[in-house]
């Protein structure tokens, strides 16, 4: 008997499923992989384990998720007996502004309650921080999210932020509805990468006015884009981060009406309590950062 067959069938019989065991597993595995390898497990004990739909499971699935459950339920903390307690090492991926001005207290606070704490960081962004994920490169990322992540992929979106143009300090423009009565819009466009979710967003909106301002210059994080609108490169798209200071010779100019992106918490497998102490403390600064902020910046639930 495959003991991989027994144990991608725990989860669909824990979960109610095989869509709910992806998004449970603690690795990686596709729909179709756990459905066809199940299938196999049925083939080879001769026998139906559940009930596709509604889910249920059969008598003899029944019979033998009680069997192998006692084992694959104290496989996690047989783990973390052996290892001298939970495990504390966390790779985490987020953007550099979050790296270098918000992640440091949050994992001081957090190494109070897990002294031997250890931090993999490393910068990254929607869409490649899925890969990271998937290939469990990473624990978790703390990003913008932009389209519905795949299965095995969880979610915690926290709040939303408003698009903004970024224009150099001696700029005319007092709005950003005077570029969209232009026939044509002059100035570069300085932007992040095309698949990045802010950059999505802020082309939809460009849609919807039917408005054509390719990118010109484009970049490869949001600091990057101030960077360059300081300089004088041009006019950049990006978001209102609560709270920051921006570069003194660039303005903000609201972009009305176009759809805010949401930051949140990406991750895969199941909730550990280090990941469930790090989520309360990461809730807490955004609640902080959400203070005076006007009403896009609204905390999710």
């Amino acid at each position: 008997m495959n003991i991989h067959h027994l144990e991608l069938f725990y989860y669909v019989a824990k979960h109610g499923g095989i869509s709910e065991a992806v998004r449970n597993m603690p690795y990686g595995i596709q729909q179709p992989a756990i459905s066809g390898q199940v299938i196999q497990l049925e083939e080879f004990l001769g026998v139906t384990l559940f009930h596709r739909r509604p889910f249920s499971l059969t008598p003899q699935g029944k019979e033998l998720f009680d069997f192998i459950r006692p084992f694959f339920d104290n496989l996690t903390p047989m783990a973390e007996k052996l290892r001298g307690g939970i495990s504390q090492h966390l790779r985490i991926a987020a953007s550099e502004i979050m790296l270098r001005d918000h992640l440091p207290g949050m994992l001081q606070e957090l190494q109070k309650q897990f002294p031997k704490l250890r931090v993999t960081l490393r910068e990254g962004y929607d869409p490649e921080v899925i890969k990271w994920l998937q290939q469990q490169e990473i624990d978790l990322a703390v990003c913008l999210l932009g389209t519905k992540p795949p299965a095995g992929i969880n979610v915690i979106p926290m709040f939303k932020m408003p698009l903004v143009l970024l224009v150099p300090k001696r700029s005319k423009l007092t709005s950003a509805a005077e570029l969209w009565e232009r026939d044509r819009i002059e100035e570069s466009l300085i932007t992040v990468p095309s698949n990045e979710p802010i950059r999505r967003s802020f082309q939809e909106g460009l849609a919807k006015r039917k408005v054509d301002w390719l990118s010109g210059i484009e970049v490869s994080t949001v600091e990057m884009v101030q960077t360059y609108v300081a300089n004088g490169y041009g006019i950049g798209v990006t978001v209102r981060v609560p709270k920051m200071k921006y570069h003194p010779q660039v303005r903000l100019l609201p972009l009305e009406g176009f759809e805010p992106v949401t930051f949140g918490v990406l991750w895969q497998g199941r909730r550990t309590e280090l990941l469930d102490a790090l989520f309360k403390i990461l809730e807490a600064a955004a609640r902080r950062q959400m203070e005076g902020e006007d009403s896009e910046l609204i905390l999710m639930k």
